[in-house]
């Protein structure tokens, strides 16, 4: 099948004690550290790397600052990740590491790797909620969450130049296999991996016409993690980034956060599943980034976010 979601991916950072506090803030687990680095993983084994200082293996960065260097994609079998590189080899130099990742550069400059993906299985419970004609919780009252713990990262998305934005695209469709699901002409491309069933794995986002990291988004369990995870990073002192909404592309309830590492983080929740039945659709206009977001009084004549 080949690509089946994101398994890492790396920062260049510059205060690492920071970036350390805010992934932990965020719900993630560290499971490696020295003075120069530190590695956390989500509850599914993916890995996020951050690095004062990473190694020769990753292209120069794309942007000043703090940001994103690689995403490194699983793939499922090991016949896939020979084909895999070598179309990806087609014209550009692949170089493998002692860990068993490819690593190439895609067409705006950002780090792309392949690896053999070691997903681990989690026990997900949602919320039972009740409606009338609906009851799905009886005798149990419900308590806080109180700490938010991301089950994967789910997409990323990453800006890109409007010059030369076909072939940043075709090289994950035409080499790596992505699906493109919702083309906006104005905007950008949604792509779906060929192992995942998420609506979108990767959005490349021409509107911005410059080339950096726009955000990677994390899965929880439900709404109540996206509101209550947000409220915590926030009385934590970090600064949220939009509002709580809705999705137009997409469907998924979501909160961004700035990080410390570049771009910005989303807790993500309830996102559209598609299967190969679902058409590309192309958008000429740009749909509206959001189905609602939360306003109140104070916002009377002002943006949604």
């Amino acid at each position: 099948m080949g690509i089946q979601r994101i398994e890492s991916v790396t920062y260049e950072i510059t205060d690492l004690g920071e970036c350390v506090r805010f992934f932990e803030d965020f719900g993630l687990f560290p499971v490696e550290r020295t003075d120069e680095h530190v590695v956390f993983e989500t509850l599914t084994g993916q890995t996020l790397r951050l690095d004062t200082a990473p190694g020769p293996q990753l292209p120069p960065p794309v942007e000043d600052g703090p940001t994103l260097r690689e995403v490194v994609w699983g793939v499922d079998t090991p016949e896939e990740l020979d084909r895999l590189v070598a179309a990806a080899g087609h014209d550009r130099e692949v170089r493998e590491s002692a860990d068993g990742v490819h690593h190439a550069v895609d067409h705006s400059g950002f780090g792309v790797g392949l690896t053999l993906a070691r997903p681990r299985k989690v026990s997900v419970e949602p919320r039972r909620a009740n409606t009338t004609g609906s009851v799905a919780r009886w005798n149990e009252a419900l308590t806080p969450i109180t700490r938010v713990r991301p089950l994967r990262m789910c997409h990323v998305a990453l800006n890109i130049a409007k010059e030369g934005k076909e072939d940043a695209v075709a090289f994950y469709t035409d080499r790596l296999g992505f699906r493109p699901t919702d083309v906006v002409e104005p905007m950008g491309v949604f792509m779906q991996a060929p192992g995942d069933d998420d609506q979108h794995t990767m959005l490349l986002c021409h509107r911005p016409d410059k080339v950096g990291v726009n955000h990677i988004a994390y899965e929880v369990p439900g709404f109540d993690d996206v509101v209550e995870g947000g409220n915590f990073m926030i009385e934590r002192g970090w600064r949220e980034a939009r509002r709580l909404g809705r999705h137009t592309i997409g469907s998924n309830v979501f909160r961004f956060l700035h990080a410390p590492c570049g771009g910005r983080v989303e807790y993500a929740a309830d996102m559209d599943r598609v299967d190969d039945t679902y058409e590309t659709r192309v958008h000429q206009q740009t749909p509206p980034h959001h189905i609602w977001a939360l306003r109140t009084n104070r916002d009377q004549g002002a943006p949604a976010s």
